[in-house]
């Protein structure tokens, strides 16, 4: 048995002269895990903290010092025993269970399951980053016996410490972690303190939640807007291309269509067409639609039942405007309103009120610019109108 001083030391015996020239493997037996450390008492030093340091019983220090009691002088030389053992695992204090976290499981759901507050399972895991993303497989501590904070021993502190820094008794300590000797805690051992939560840390918890929530909130309405804006730039660049495309020769001979077939009702009541679909002159555009002229504010109705594709202002000289869709393929134009009576995706019915008459965009006068395009290409109105 050996005598480790400021360190360990270990004496193995030289091997004979007559082994110095062989060279076959000698083997040596492990040294006894087995010896003493002698220390020499400083200020502040108790026995129970000496103990605790190196991790040994304090009757074991009296052993084999040769000591009547605790008492201790500064200056003084101890034996402190060292003993190899097993390391254990650490130690849970009795009705904490152990939860793996499985997926898509949330602090709120398994604070339901297992019948604790939130505050509760915050407390017994102060460590938590977050209320709502657990990590799949890692150990949840749920108190199903005593309430409290749950905390790790640290190296060099003693359960007495513990209890001291919150305020406790250390009996009271002992008694909700089941044991009987305060020094059967070791570092690593997890301690539960009665009555004490981890108040800041939840509100800490809620506030990051709620914050979250909120960059959840603000990401959906972005996606919202910009799904919004592609959808309207997807039906101007329509438009476009609609008003770009060389308009059809138009037979002089205007076809009736049946009601069934497409048929409208007139857009005004009172009213004098003014320019008629087709070409104008030899340099002017093509004219897309009729102008049926009125008094500024005659109310403009819908010429047929369908959903409102556009309403608002047009860059391309339509000022105002609502376009309609009737499906199929089929669409009205009312342009230069005044006012806009109805909204982008509401359903009308036919004859009901959409808008005004005005001068918006390019426009001399007061009327109403009415065209019907079929896929996308323009129709003479007159072939719809009764």
């Amino acid at each position: 048995m050996g005598v480790l001083l400021a360190g360990a030391m270990v004496n193995l015996p030289l091997a004979p002269p007559f082994l110095s020239g062989l060279t076959q493997e000698v083997l040596v037996e492990r040294p006894p895990q087995k010896g003493w450390v002698l220390y020499r008492v400083q200020p502040g030093d108790t026995l129970a903290s000496i103990a605790n340091r190196y991790g040994v019983d304090l009757r074991a220090i009296l052993w084999s010092s040769g000591l009547s009691s605790d008492r201790l002088q500064v200056g003084q030389e101890i034996k402190i025993p060292l003993t190899a053992y097993e390391e254990r695992p650490p130690r849970i204090p009795p009705g904490v269970v152990i939860h793996k976290v499985r997926p898509g499981e949330t602090l709120a759901l398994l604070a339901d399951r297992y019948g604790v507050s939130l505050l509760d399972l915050v407390s017994a895991n102060p460590g938590l980053e977050s209320l709502d993303r657990l990590m799949e497989g890692s150990p949840l501590y749920v108190p199903k016996g005593q309430k409290g904070l749950l905390v790790e021993l640290a190296k060099g502190q003693t359960l007495v410490d513990l209890a001291a820094r919150f305020g406790l008794s250390p009996l009271e300590v002992v008694r909700a972690n089941g044991v009987k000797d305060p020094l059967a805690i070791k570092p690593g051992d997890l301690v539960l303190l009665p009555g004490i939560q981890a108040k800041t840390t939840y509100q800490r918890l809620l506030a990051k939640q709620e914050e979250e929530r909120r960059a959840r909130l603000e990401a959906l309405r972005r996606q919202e807007e910009e799904r919004r804006l592609a959808q309207a730039r997807l039906r101007r660049e329509a438009q476009m291309r609609a008003q770009a495309r060389p308009p059809q020769v138009q037979k002089p001979v205007v076809r009736r269509v049946s009601y069934q077939e497409g048929g409208m009702r007139w857009p005004l009541s009172g009213f004098r067409i003014t320019t008629y679909f087709g070409q104008r002159g030899a340099f002017q555009r093509f004219h897309t639609g009729v102008d049926l002229a009125a008094p500024y504010g005659t109310p403009v109705y819908a010429a047929r039942g369908g959903q409102v594709e556009v309403a608002g202002w047009s860059g391309l000289g339509y000022g105002l405007h609502v376009i309609l869709d009737h499906g199929g393929g089929v669409e009205t134009l009312y342009a230069h309103l005044s006012r806009i009576a109805v909204r982008p995706g509401a359903w009308v019915e036919a004859g009901e009120v959409i808008g005004y008459v005005g001068s918006t965009g390019w426009a001399t006068g007061p009327h109403l610019h009415f065209e019907v395009r079929v896929e996308g290409s323009p129709r003479n109105p007159l072939a719809y109108l009764p």
